[in-house]
Formats: structure tokens, C-alpha cells, sequence
């Protein structure tokens, strides 16, 4: 008796653990379908060659991964050559946005330094650099400090927002127990902002997607994703275009649960979850 009254509890858990997995799986199926519906419908009526259907493009993307006609390049190494500079470039915002982000959103002094240069800086659309990047750096580099620009400034927002946003009486609580300086920053502070910089994690990570892609529509040692759409679409193969955004979407959906699946982690391994 003793038993069932440990277990069940735990069962009926599961269980409604399991029914939100599976409630949330039937959302994002009938939402990708829903849209899938919508250009089907919107290519059978306007019946346009730039414009193909859902199962074209399908076959296009399957096809791009052997060879993608007129170009001589396949989805798979130009997809490597995106993610490679995706990479980079995020992981330099993440390292450089976060320290930033803690000490401007901790120290006065230091927010009043250095604040009035990032609002100048912030608002330049990260395409904007895009010429001057490949000038100063390149065609590899380029590219990745695009990424760099778009993802940086979310990730510092947020993590400045963070920082600001910890409850005073948390900090006055640890002081009052003795706590230094550093150990009330590691302890309470730097804890706190976790949940606001995986939001600024996530905004990055879309950005970073669209900055990627719209430098390398410009030039790219190595091509990319946004090479194959751009080479596509001045040859008139409009499948394989679109089998590109495809790719895209998907390496974009893929990051974000890749980011989702880590703030969970890291909040489990906090005791928030």
C-alpha cells in the first residue's frame, strides 16, 4: 500500500509530462502544416514558374544535396561552409556580449563609459557593415563579424536587463550574511541573469541566421547557403532557391531548439526547474 502511494503519484507525473510533449508536437505539426498548406495554395494560384509547389522544391532540396544543376556545388559543403561561419561569429558575440553585459549592468561607472558609444553603434543594421567588413577582413572574416554584429547587441541588452532586473533584497540578503563583493556577483547576480541572457541567446541566433545569409548573398570564400540562393536564383532555378530557404528555416528551427534545450538544461542544473 505503502508503494502505490509513492509510485502513483510519480506515474501521474509522467504521464502529464509525456501529454504536454505530445500536445506540443501536435501544435508544431498542424502549424508547419498549416503553412506548407498556404504556399501550396498560393503557388497553384498564381501558377508562376518563380513561384513551386511544395513537392517540387521538396524534390529540388533532395537533388541539391547530390549536385545543384549549373552550379557544381552541392547543399552539404556549402551548408558546412555556412554553419562553420555561423559558429564563429556567434561564439564571439556570446564570449564578448555576456563579460560586457555583466559589467555594464553592474558597474555605473562603467555603463556611463561605454553606453553612448553602443546606442550609436546599435542602431547601424548589421548588413550596413557588410561592405566594410569584406574590405578590412575579407571574405572569410566578413561574413562572421556580420554574424558578430547581429547576435552582440540582443545578448548584451539582455544580459544588461538582467543584471538591473535582480531583486535588491536578494543582494542586501547576502551582504547581511557575509558575502563578498564577488561571491553576492556569483552567487545571486550572475545567477539571476541567466533566464534573460538565453532569451538574448535566442533573438541572437535568429539574427545571427539572417545576417549569415545575406552576407554571403553578397560574397563568401567558400560560398554558403546564401550563395546557392543567390547563384540559383540569377540561373532561373527557382526550386533549388527555394530549396535553400527551406534549408535555412530548418538550420534555423534546429538552433533554436539546440538553444531551448540548453536554457532548460541550465535551469534544471540551477534548481529552477
Amino acid at each position: 500500500m505503502a508503494q502505490e502511494y509513492v509510485t502513483t503519484p510519480i506515474n501521474k507525473m509522467q504521464k502529464e509530462k509525456w501529454k504536454g510533449y505530445a500536445v506540443k508536437i501536435g501544435y508544431i505539426a498542424i502549424s508547419i502544416a498549416a503553412l506548407i498548406l498556404t504556399w501550396w495554395v498560393l503557388a497553384v494560384i498564381l501558377d508562376k514558374i518563380y513561384f513551386p509547389t511544395p513537392p517540387e522544391v521538396f524534390e529540388a532540396l533532395i537533388q541539391s544535396f547530390d549536385n545543384v544543376p549549373g552550379i557544381g556545388l552541392s547543399m552539404s559543403t556549402q551548408l558546412f561552409s555556412s554553419l562553420e561561419r555561423f559558429a564563429f561569429g556567434f561564439i564571439l558575440a556570446l564570449v564578448t556580449a555576456v563579460p560586457l553585459g555583466l559589467l555594464l549592468g553592474h558597474s555605473k561607472r562603467a555603463e556611463m563609459l561605454f553606453t553612448p558609444a553602443i546606442e550609436i553603434i546599435r542602431p547601424i543594421p548589421p548588413m550596413a557593415w557588410v561592405p566594410l567588413f569584406f574590405l578590412a577582413f575579407g571574405v572569410f572574416l566578413g561574413p562572421v563579424l556580420t554574424i558578430f554584429i547581429g547576435a552582440f547587441f540582443p545578448i548584451l541588452s539582455n544580459v544588461m536587463f538582467g543584471v538591473k532586473s535582480v531583486d535588491q533584497n536578494l543582494i542586501d540578503a547576502s551582504k547581511t550574511f557575509g558575502a563578498s563583493r564577488m561571491q553576492t556577483f556569483s552567487k545571486v547576480i550572475f545567477p539571476s541573469t541567466i533566464p534573460h541572457m538565453m532569451t538574448g541567446i535566442s533573438v541572437g541566433l535568429g539574427i545571427g541566421w539572417m545576417c549569415i545569409v545575406s552576407a554571403e548573398m553578397i560574397g563568401a570564400k567558400g560560398g554558403g547557403l546564401g550563395y546557392i540562393i543567390q547563384s540559383c536564383y540569377t540561373l532561373g532555378l527557382y526550386d533549388y532557391m527555394f530549396a535553400g530557404m527551406v534549408m535555412i528555416g530548418i538550420l534555423g528551427i534546429l538552433t533554436a531548439l539546440l538553444g531551448k534545450f540548453i536554457e532548460n538544461e541550465v535551469a534544471r542544473w540551477m534548481g529552477m526547474k
